[in-house]
């Protein structure tokens, strides 16, 4: 098994819906269940930290006024503004 820490979002989040496929099947022994839940919740880590940061890195464009019209910038994304 890959280290969670090297995986994409799309490899996680793969390797995650596998995760949830074969515990639905109920064909899993309640010692792998274990195993495969703990997998799954550090994979869900990973997704949200990637995301996080991803969400950091966004800028918001926005209409400044100005003297000689309207112009545009951008600005960081503020993750309290929508809260």
């Amino acid at each position: 098994m890959q280290d969670i820490k090297e995986l994409s979002f799309e490899e996680c989040l793969t390797e995650l819906e596998s995760i949830i496929k074969r515990m639905e099947g109920g064909e899993v022994k309640l010692s792998e269940s274990v195993n495969l839940y703990e997998r799954g919740i550090a994979l869900k880590t990973r997704c949200e930290e990637i995301l996080k940061s991803a969400q950091l890195k966004i800028e918001k464009i926005q209409l400044k006024p100005s003297q000689n019209g309207d112009e545009f910038e951008t600005v960081p994304f503020d993750l309290n503004e929508n809260k």
